[in-house]
């Protein structure tokens, strides 16, 4: 999801159509322009689709640009309250049933968030796909009956999670339907599927997206958006770690 959702405000236009094919950065650039906002807040459903059945986590988020992220979870009754903070390179969570709040670093970062098919490190990416890797087009072909580009991403750095990516990227709403994600020794590590998307304003956006780590039992984790509003004013005081109590 590269969090999914956390980098700078941008529009799409709807129709554009090239004189050329795009540059593998073209494409790149379009992606974030499309799938980002400065800041938003939605309203989402995490439905894990475990080996022994499924069960679904309602919650809210607040997201300013790509290092400040505030999630509070509201269903079921067992996750009720439970908060998860993001404040640049720091990740913190609050427990209600304990009052405890606990800081997620190092290994634990790689640990399934809530039990999903999502890492807490997945929530922590923050940079711009075009900057973390170098993208080539590989060529086009079909994901859930569009015409897509596919793109290989080759990571910049050994501190990137996923080192390697390939990705079908819609021809014309430039939104990514599938990533498959691997290590540098190519192994594939993670699944991720856009199975539906909607229009808001003058962007497409994803309504479900399908991750599935290749490690895991199960059939994966669904996120579902129920509402988003963008580039909306959010306080600094959400941000803090007291809001964590509040």
């Amino acid at each position: 999801m590269k969090t999914i959702l956390m980098l700078i405000t941008g529009f799409f236009i709807p129709g554009l159509v090239w004189a050329n094919n795009p540059s593998a950065i073209e494409i790149l650039d379009r992606i974030d322009q499309n799938m980002t906002g400065e800041s938003m807040i939605s309203k989402n459903s995490l439905v894990i689709h475990g080996p022994r059945g499924s069960r679904s986590i309602k919650a809210q988020s607040w997201i300013r640009g790509t290092d400040h992220s505030f999630t509070e979870y509201l269903a079921p009754a067992r996750e009720k309250g439970t908060k998860m903070l993001k404040v640049a390179d720091n990740l913190w969570i609050y427990y209600p049933r304990a009052d405890r709040i606990v800081k997620i670093a190092g290994h634990m970062l790689r640990q399934p968030m809530m039990g999903s098919d999502l890492s807490y490190e997945d929530m922590m990416e923050k940079v711009k796909v075009k900057d973390a890797y170098d993208a080539t087009v590989e060529g086009t072909g079909e994901f859930m009956d569009r015409s897509c580009w596919i793109l290989h991403l080759k990571a910049k750095t050994a501190d990137i999670a996923y080192q390697a990516r390939k990705i079908w990227v819609d021809q014309e709403r430039f939104i990514p339907l599938k990533e498959e994600l691997y290590t540098k020794q190519g192994k594939l590590l993670k699944t991720v599927e856009i199975r539906e998307v909607f229009r808001t304003k003058d962007r497409w956006y994803p309504r479900k997206m399908w991750f599935k780590d290749a490690f895991k039992t199960g059939k994966g984790t669904e996120i579902l958006i129920h509402d988003i509003e963008f580039d909306i004013e959010i306080p600094n005081s959400k941000f803090s770690k007291r809001a964590l109590r509040l």
